[in-house]
Parts: structure tokens; sequence; C-alpha cells
């Protein structure tokens, strides 16, 4: 919680208008804050996100890369260590649509990151922004 608060802060003091480039500054430090092996991962997640949804901004979230639009985070992701899980997790909210008949999964979990699930999580990051 005091992430956010400090996320908000720093926002108010930048206005309304965050800048593009200081979320994605912070999202990398986040990223570079990460112990080894979710590091890499969240290297190559932050990649894929990019190549796949370049209209989304970069941003923290509850210390968390994150990425929004207009303002409202559709995906995020975190270490395993955050909440001492044995997995990375990839999670999606409301904003995303990926909506299939009543029920959907929201959130994955990464163990690994290989070539299959990359293109996996870009198809799915698509679709979220569509």
């Amino acid at each position: 919680m005091r992430q956010r608060v400090q996320e908000l802060r720093a926002a108010g003091r930048r206005g309304p208008r965050t800048d593009k480039a200081d979320g994605e500054k912070a999202v990398l430090a986040a990223i570079a804050a990460m112990s080894e092996p979710y590091r890499t991962m969240g290297e190559r997640l932050h990649a894929v996100i990019k190549a796949n949804a370049p209209a989304l901004s970069p941003k923290t979230w509850y210390g968390m890369p994150a990425y929004a639009k207009d303002g409202t985070v559709v995906c995020f992701f975190r270490s395993g260590d955050k909440f001492k899980e044995r997995y990375m997790t990839l999670g999606f909210n409301d904003e995303a649509r990926l909506d299939e008949g009543h029920m959907w999964p929201i959130s994955f979990a990464l163990v690994e990151l290989t070539a299959a699930e990359e293109v996996r999580i870009g198809a799915l990051v698509k679709r979220a922004v569509s």
C-alpha cells in the first residue's frame, strides 16, 4: 500500500498528464529490482507487451510493472517474491477485453517464459486492448 501511496503522490506532483517516459523509467526500475529468474522474465514480458500493445502506457501500480489505457491499468505482472509465490503472475484487470462466455481467466502463473508463452501472451494483450 505504501508503494501505491507514493505512486499517487508522484503522479499528483507531475500533474494529470503523466509523461510516458516517466512511466517507462519506473517500470524498468521495478523490473531491475526483481531477483532472478523473475528479472529476465519481466524484461521479456515488458518487450512482449510493448510490441503487441504499443498504445498502452507503462506505469507502476502497487509497485508492480503495469500497462494502462487512458490511465486505467489493463494488465500487470509481479515477481514470485512479491507474495512469496513459486511463480511470476501476469494479471489482467476488468478493463481488459478477455470475456469468454460467463467465465474466463484473468490471472496466469508463469514458471518459465518460452516462445510459446510469449506468443500466447502477445495474443492475450492484443485482445485485451481491442
